[in-house]
């Protein structure tokens, strides 16, 4: 599978874990959009050092072709899979117990206790 073959699949993997396995819904909110941007910045700043300098290569036959600042595009895609992933799955992880009860969501009743 070539490295193109394989970023599209990280970014649809996480879509799918961020909106139906974990239900964080990361993606769909704004300020989630707002913060990606500053990693974004960053994240072509050091590939465009890498790649620029020749640190890092890339065979040709293995992407698109579009750079970014010296990267594959590609880059970007495994770069937002993974900050995504990470960022879910902490939501995920630190979400509050209650948090099904709340929304209703709650398989384990109990009894009322006024009779």
């Amino acid at each position: 599978m070539s490295y193109s073959a394989l970023a599209v699949v990280a970014v649809a993997g996480v879509l799918v874990v961020d909106l139906t396995v974990y239900r964080t819904r990361m993606v769909t909110r704004r300020i989630f959009w707002a913060t990606y941007v500053i990693v974004v910045v960053f994240q072509l700043l050091m590939n465009g050092v890498l790649t620029g300098l020749d640190v890092v290569t890339y065979d040709p036959g293995t992407i698109w072709g579009p750079r970014i600042a010296y990267a594959p595009v590609e880059d970007l895609l495994f770069g937002f899979a993974m900050v995504t992933l990470t960022l879910a799955s902490w939501a995920a992880a630190n979400r509050r117990p209650n948090t099904a009860r709340r929304r209703g969501l709650d398989t384990d009743t109990r009894r009322s206790s006024t009779r």
